[in-house]
């Protein structure tokens, strides 16, 4: 595994935002993410916990950083924040790029089965490759071992199924705007990326929807915070009640709030973000 080099450094509420780049194994090309360190860390004072965002559609590891207004809430709890890309760049695949929702900045965080997308495995970087990469770079600063993940859209999708999945990882779970029942027919995103990167399969999708992984889960629950803007023109295909309506047959407890005329954008997740880390923030302690 190699070190990841830093590109960037911006100042931030006492703490930094510091951009890497490292050759990633699981995607076969090189990757950017970015770490918020909070004044916690650059002082060296202590190991801090960390909360992973996941993006959505289109976005990279800059659009959260540079948007959301998070570092002044992570460094006011001593957290770092860890926002990796959205998919593989850069790799030639043929059509890669011919439509924002699928290929370049739509991987979906699963890993892709068919042969055309073999290196559409973000499931497998969020989950193995950069936490290790994390762990032998930055393991003196970062607490690993106390973490949370959240994402929006797109990376709310990524956020509640990486967290279903992988319970002991993670202390708790949030998404704002997340896509909720992709397998749904009434979901063309997820219909669209499942059929493309995992075949026709519909059995094989339900490892990836996050309403068929609450139905199924076994064990304590994690906490789990969900906000959805009333006015999202996306809110057909995010299907929130569907999430509401797994979770209650499941008798898993979830905070799932509509938030009155917000829509789909930055605009709405830096309204909500402080609540989100504060979540989180109570979690990790």
């Amino acid at each position: 595994m190699s070190a990841p080099v830093q590109i960037s450094a911006n100042k931030h509420f006492g703490g930094y935002n510091r951009r890497f780049r490292h050759k990633s194994t699981s995607l076969g090309c090189e990757m950017t993410f970015t770490i918020y360190f909070p004044p916690a860390v650059e002082a060296q004072a202590k190991k801090v916990p960390l909360i992973y965002y996941l993006s959505g559609l289109t976005c990279t590891d800059e659009n959260f950083i540079q948007k959301s207004g998070a570092q002044q809430k992570a460094s006011e709890f001593g957290i770092a924040l860890v926002a990796p890309d959205t998919s593989p760049r850069g790799l030639g695949v043929p059509g890669e790029a011919d439509s924002w929702d699928f290929g370049v900045g739509a991987g979906f965080y699963i890993n892709a089965t068919v042969e055309k997308w073999k290196n559409w495995r973000m499931y497998e970087y969020i989950t193995e490759e950069l936490p290790a990469l994390l762990s032998s770079n930055f393991g003196d600063k970062i607490d690993l071992g106390t973490a949370a993940v959240m994402g929006h859209s797109m990376g709310g999708h990524g956020a509640i199924t990486v967290g279903l999945k992988n319970p002991g990882k993670f202390r708790s779970i949030s998404a704002l705007a997340p896509i909720c029942n992709p397998t749904s027919l009434e979901c063309p995103w997820g219909t669209k990326a499942f059929t493309g990167y995992l075949g026709d399969n519909r059995e094989a999708w339900k490892e990836h929807d996050s309403c068929e992984l609450i139905r199924r889960h076994k064990g304590p629950p994690l906490p789990l915070l969900v906000d959805q803007g009333s006015a999202d023109n996306f809110l057909s295909q995010l299907q929130p009640e569907s999430l509401e309506v797994a979770a209650k047959d499941a008798q898993y407890p979830i905070q799932l709030r509509m938030q009155e005329g917000y829509d789909h954008s930055y605009f709405f997740i830096s309204s909500f973000i402080d609540d989100h880390i504060e979540f989180h923030a109570k979690h990790l302690k």
